[in-house]
This record gives C-alpha cells, sequence and structure tokens, in this order.
C-alpha cells in the first residue's frame, strides 16, 4: 500500500500551511485550510457525525457508504475509490465529538480489535496488559494523583482482559460484537478516552525536549508551554488530536499508526498517508500483537479505515 512516511512517530512540524501547495487539482488547490474545514463540517453535519443519535462508534461499512458522504466532491470520491482499489474496503465511523482519535484509533477501539484478532490471541493480550500496566508510573510520575485515573485505567484494562478471562456478571469472553457494544456504552467508551487523555498529556509532560518545539496553539499559532498546550488540548474533553497527541499517546501504548489523509493534500488521486511507528525490537508487530491500525483523517475527525 502506497505511503508517505513520518519514521519513528517523530511529531511533525506544525504550520500554518494548508498543506495543498503542491496540489494540482484545482478544486482543492483554491482552498484554505478552514474551507477545507468547512466543508468537511458541513459533510459531518449532513451526514449526522456530530449529532448525539449517532453511535460513537458503528459497525463496518462498505466504502460506498463514505463515497455517498461527497457526492458532489468528485476529487474526494475519486481518492476513497483509491483507497479501496489498494484494499481497504470497510470504514468504521465515529460520532465527530472531538474525543474521535481517542476512541476510535489503534489506541481504543481499533487498539482492542488488533489485540482480540491477533494470531496469537493469548501473547497479544499479555503484551497488551503488560504495555498498559507500565503506563501506571508515567501518570503517577507526570504529577497525576492515582484517584483520578485508577478507575478509567480499570476499566481499559477490563475490556482487555475480557478477551480471554470471561466477565466475572456475564461469564462471556470478549467477542467482536461485545467490544462494539462496550464502545457504544458511553460510560465505558468515555472513561478509556479520558484515561488516554491522561496518558497522552502525562507521554509529553515527561519528554519535554521532544515535543516542546512542537506545541502551538491550533488557532493563532502561537507557542505553547508544555503545561498549558497539555491542560488546555490534551486533558480537555472534545478537544481534537493532532501529530503531537498521536505522537505521544503511539509511543506511550507502543502502537504503530497509519493516518490515511483524506483532506486535499497532494496531488493526483492517490491519498497521502503518515506513519508514527513504534515497532518494539525491531519487530513487524507492536504491543497489540498485529500490524499498524490504520486511521481514516477528515479535517477535523478520524474514522478507522479495515480491509
Amino acid at each position: 500500500m502506497e505511503s508517505n512516511t513520518q519514521r519513528s512517530g517523530e511529531p511533525a512540524e506544525q504550520s500554518q500551511d494548508t498543506g495543498l501547495s503542491g496540489a494540482k487539482d484545482p478544486e482543492l488547490a483554491k482552498l484554505s485550510r478552514a474551507q477545507l474545514l468547512e466543508l468537511n463540517q458541513k459533510f459531518l453535519e449532513e451526514t449526522g457525525l456530530e449529532t448525539r443519535e449517532r453511535a460513537l462508534i458503528s459497525q463496518r461499512l462498505p466504502m460506498t457508504v463514505l463515497r455517498g458522504e461527497y457526492d458532489g466532491a468528485p476529487t474526494f470520491v475519486r481518492r476513497i475509490d483509491w483507497l479501496e482499489s489498494k484494499g481497504y474496503k470497510t470504514v468504521r465511523r465515529s460520532r465527530g465529538d472531538g474525543d474521535c482519535f481517542y476512541r476510535c484509533t489503534s489506541i481504543a477501539f481499533a487498539y482492542v480489535e488488533k489485540v482480540l484478532n491477533a494470531p496469537d490471541v493469548a501473547l497479544a493480550v499479555a503484551s497488551a496488559l503488560s504495555t498498559l500496566e507500565a503506563t501506571l508510573p508515567l501518570l503517577k510520575a507526570a504529577g497525576f494523583e492515582p484517584m483520578v485515573y485508577e478507575d478509567f485505567y480499570e476499566v481499559f484494562r477490563s475490556v482487555i482482559e475480557q478477551i480471554v478471562t470471561p466477565d466475572a456478571a456475564t461469564g462471556e469472553r470478549l467477542t467482536p460484537d461485545i467490544l462494539l457494544e462496550a464502545f457504544q456504552e458511553p460510560q465505558a467508551s468515555n472513561s478509556i478516552v479520558v484515561y488516554l487523555r491522561l496518558l497522552t498529556s502525562a507521554q509529553i509532560r515527561a519528554a519535554e525536549d521532544d515535543y516542546s518545539a512542537f506545541l502551538f496553539h491550533p488557532d493563532t499559532g502561537e507557542p505553547m508551554g508544555v503545561r498549558e498546550f497539555c491542560e488546555s488540548f490534551v486533558e480537555a474533553i472534545g478537544r481534537e488530536a493532532d501529530h503531537v497527541q498521536i505522537t505521544a499517546l503511539a509511543r506511550a501504548l507502543k502502537v504503530n499508526v497509519r493516518i490515511a489523509y483524506l483532506d486535499g493534500r497532494g496531488s493526483g488521486d492517490a491519498v497521502e498517508f503518515v506513519e508514527f511507528q513504534n515497532r518494539i525490537d525491531g519487530l513487524e508487530s507492536d504491543s497489540s500483537g498485529s500490524n499498524a491500525v490504520v486511521l481514516l483523517y477528515r479535517p477535523g475527525h478520524y474514522d478507522i479505515l479495515e480491509t
């Protein structure tokens, strides 16, 4: 599958560039970043992705559903067709509530789904639980009191553990349907989102030198301090994730993430991919026991791409 790679999960420099300087398609090249955001916002509103009636995470949907959302925007339609030609047959849509990255990415639903479908499930679960347990000292070192995050951690841990250990209340192990139900239930889903936001903040705070040069206010472009950035744009519910947050969370959970950018960048019909790689000991798999999770980014929104 074609990709343009950001190696080793390093934060990409943030800028006010629209990402369209190399675009040859006049439909997109003439649009500013703000106009692209407005265009995608219109699509989200028309398809109900931002309504509270929309499921937090959807069933797998054929790419024709995504294609239909962009009726009248031929450039986006051609790029969706290109993704399908590269083997991406389905998409899981998430509610456009500002928490979609944390909820749907490899770091939450897709992460657990990869563990569930790993070649060696028992090994993948053990690895994922070990990685998750190792995040606790990071949170403590960042100054978070255990009472702030322990309950949220337990929800995430129990979902992963249920893959191999039947739930005490129901006697059932985790299945794809039970996983979907868990992430569609607001209390469990939002608990995991909160934990991952705190973990992302802790990772940034613990490695300030790695991130401080990339911390800018998303609206004004002004530089920000680590604490201010984390409190305002990482820990706060409903705030979207960008490269810094993605890099930090992928590192904390030792997971590989590939993001397809359906946002007007590049030229022709191909979709540009960015990779956040966190391979362990040179292995192709990550802590989920599988290869990278693939996300679809549209300005202000993330969904899950699946083959």
